[in-house]
């Protein structure tokens, strides 16, 4: 058995001393580099991570190969290992010179072209990138409506060492969406459908749109919003496709989607799943948003509500290291939905390291995150953190990223941020029947880089001139937020209601969120008024001439629910806000309230309910001076010109003490082919205005004037237009009534 186990042990040993002998590596000597012409020995040494008197071997060998492969500067590499000697048989990739576009009118996009293209003037001329440069410009000018254009490329040859390349474009006409449908199992018609897609039918109102042009881009986001409209009234499983279009000709496309929106699904059961960590009766107000959807069609969006306020709770709570899922299970027509609760990893941040701010300090930067070097780290407080900075409005993006620190409980945080132009100019002007307005802005965005706000806005009409300076100190984290200061100078004319009057004010104010859907705001303010009654104003009227000033101090809270801010369809919005006397020449209170409620009655009516009431009380024995006084625009009080409705002192409108507005519409769906893109709605309309304290002889007519109507809007191709015409149902005497009224306004 010994000589059976010996024999055994040198059968083994003989088989693996060549396989020994083939990996044995040797020790590099020397490095011998030939056909580089442009590229150093050196450089080449450091990209190939070549290291004399280190072993080198088969493997070592093809690394080498590999390093210097992706450095693209050769055409051709070939490796010899020979007596300790490397040798480097180099044939470098030619250089391109200059890239040449023909063809393209747009200088602008020829640079756009150049800056996409993988091939670079003054680098390696790597001919195989040709083929993938060409579909590049196909993809870019697709994005634009050039979906049929044609690219040629040819290369003209300087030396040996050296290429042009010129690519020649001729990239025909736009194509234009002559018409979108839909077919399938839609369940939602056709008008709601092509409101919600981003895509639109070319007419010829419509030449400033640019989706009206056919393109992938547009299609994909299309898709995504149709998407999760269906999402958001029950139809969980919804299947949408556009992979069938009509191509008329090259310049037109008939866009068709095909949907299938499946069954419609109810919420049967909303249930918390709370780690015993933590407790349990934390988490009990979720059991209100719950009642509220039982029984209610399926909306990912209601799922995120909920979501949210998890997250309110765990960070009102100051919960660490808390992490949250949601379960969904689909049943026949219901899903039941469970929220996860529970303990996460302890991690730690390490470090967080800002990049790509040129113009921003970063000191900027880091005060709006909720995360600091040594916290504990959290999704949650990193994507509220990221969401700050990209509401600052300064950076074009904003991305994060995170890595393992030096031990397995710590993060690395990057976050890297685009900077955006943060200048802006704007001008606006409108005409209606009541008059023409005139509007111009200028505003920088991010002030000395300090994230700061400063603008100026000139406002002018038939009655007032008025040009204010604000400026926005975001970084002052007063009571969690900025301060905003504003100084501002109106000139009033006003010969209807007996004066003119030139004021001045000066502020500072701040807003903040008070807890979810609750915010609050506070200001200062200090104003001169110069007021000065006609010749033709009455003798009681004429004694508020005078300059009166005064320092302000005001107060407001807004709940806001709606589902979105443009053009809400569900939800309300309610505000009060009240001024005080500091100090005043003749003291008033201002109390304002608004409140509007959005209610979906159809998937194509949405209904809306305004209420507006406002008071203006002197203190003491003081009056309010006239050009403080109430009054109503044309806007709430469709039908009456405006600020023509209440008391009367002679011949002048001069407000009143009091105004009240009720306001009710609802969209007309259908009333107009869709390809106009035209809003119409019916409206009903109440208001007053009344109290007169300087005055008790005044008539204040006491009677609640009315109308109704039929509101129109369209976005033109010069801007918006709106058409109201109206009736009066009840008005009186004294007032003065308008059928019709329209306003264009635009920016350019």
């Amino acid at each position: 058995m010994f000589y059976r186990g010996k024999i055994i042990y040198y059968f083994f040993f003989l088989i693996l001393i060549p396989l020994n002998l083939n990996l044995k590596a040797e020790v590099l000597d020397k490095i011998i580099i030939n056909g580089n012409k442009r590229v150093s020995d050196e450089t080449i040494i450091l990209y190939g991570k070549i290291k004399i008197k280190e072993d080198i071997n088969e493997q070592k060998v093809n690394e080498i190969i590999s390093n210097l492969n992706s450095t693209n500067f050769f055409e051709d590499i070939n490796v010899e290992l020979k007596n300790k000697t490397l040798i480097l048989n180099l044939k470098e990739y030619p250089i391109l010179n200059q890239i040449l576009i023909v063809g393209e009118p747009s200088k602008k996009l020829s640079e756009e072209i150049k800056k996409n293209l993988t091939l670079k003037e003054k680098s390696s001329f790597i001919k195989s990138y040709l083929v993938k440069d060409v579909d590049i410009i196909k993809k870019l000018y697709s994005s634009v409506g050039y979906n049929f254009v044609k690219v040629e490329t040819k290369v003209n040859r300087i030396n040996n060492e050296k290429f042009d390349l010129m690519i020649e474009i001729d990239r025909g006409k736009k194509t234009k969406i002559s018409s979108i449908k839909f077919i399938g199992d839609k369940k939602i018609k056709d008008k709601k459908l092509r409101d919600i897609v981003a895509s639109e039918e070319d007419r010829f109102w419509k030449f400033i749109s640019r989706n009206t042009n056919f393109n992938q881009k547009l299609i994909d986001l299309d898709i995504r919003l149709l998407k999760n409209f269906y999402k958001s009234i029950g139809y969980y499983d919804v299947t949408i496709s556009s992979n069938s279009a009509e191509i008329n000709d090259q310049e037109n496309i008939n866009l068709i989607y095909s949907i299938d929106a499946g069954t419609r699904y109810t919420i049967d059961k909303i249930t918390t799943n709370v780690d015993p960590v933590f407790d349990n009766k934390l988490f009990f107000p979720l059991k209100k948003s719950y009642e509220k959807l039982i029984g209610k069609y399926y909306s990912p969006f209601e799922i995120k509500n909920i979501l949210e306020d998890i997250d309110e709770i765990i960070d009102k709570n100051n919960l660490q290291f808390v992490e949250h899922n949601v379960e969904e299970k689909v049943l026949e027509k219901t899903i039941s939905i469970k929220f996860n609760i529970y303990e996460g990893k302890r991690e730690l941040v390490e470090r967080i390291n800002i990049t790509g701010n040129s113009i921003t300090n970063e000191s900027i930067i880091r005060a709006e995150l909720l995360l600091d070097e040594g916290d504990p780290f959290t999704m949650l407080n990193l994507n509220k953190s990221i969401s700050k900075l990209k509401a600052r409005r300064i950076f074009r993006s904003v991305t994060p990223e995170v890595l393992e620190g030096s031990k397995k409980n710590l993060k690395l945080i990057n976050i890297n941020v685009e900077e955006m132009p943060t200048g802006e100019i704007s001008a606006g002007a409108g005409i209606g029947t009541d008059g023409g307005s005139f509007e111009a802005s200028v505003s920088e965005n991010n002030w000395l880089g300090e994230g700061k706000k400063l603008d100026f806005n000139i406002s002018t009409d038939s009655e007032s001139l008025s040009g204010t300076i604000n400026y926005t100190d975001p970084n002052y984290n007063f009571l969690g937020n900025s301060l905003n200061y504003f100084v501002s100078s109106t000139q009033n004319d006003k010969p209807d209601q007996g004066y003119e009057n030139n004021l001045f004010a000066a502020g500072i104010n701040t807003g903040f969120e008070q807890f979810k859907d609750i915010y609050t705001n506070l200001g200062v303010s200090i104003s001169h008024d110069d007021l000065t009654t006609l010749d033709s104003a009455s003798e009681n009227l004429k004694k508020q001439s005078g300059s009166f000033s005064e320092l302000l101090g005001s107060y407001g809270i807004t709940k806001d629910t709606r589902n979105r801010a443009f053009m809400p369809t569900s939800g309300s919005i309610v505000s009060f806000n009240q001024s005080l006397p500091i100090f005043a020449d003749k003291q008033a209170i201002s109390n304002t309230f608004r409140a509007t409620k959005y209610k979906s009655i159809t998937n194509d009516v949405v209904g809306a309910g305004k209420l507006y009431l406002s008071a203006i009380n002197g203190m003491g024995e003081d009056d309010v001076r006239i050009s403080k006084r109430k009054s109503l625009s044309a806007k709430r009080l469709r039908g009456f010109e405006r600020n023509k409705v209440g008391p009367v002192d002679g011949s002048d409108h001069i407000g009143g003490n009091y105004v009240a507005a009720l306001n009710f519409e609802a969209t007309l769906p259908n009333l107009l082919p869709e390809a106009y893109k035209t809003d119409v709605g019916l409206f009903l309309d109440f208001g007053n205005v009344w109290g007169v304290d300087y005055d008790d002889s005044i008539d204040e007519s006491n009677e609640i004037r009315s109308s109704t109507g039929l509101a129109a809007s369209w976005l033109s191709p010069i801007g918006p237009l709106s058409f109201v015409f109206s009736t009066n149902l009840s008005k009186a005497d004294t007032d003065k009534t308008e059928s019709f009224n329209f306003n264009l306004g635009t920016t350019f």
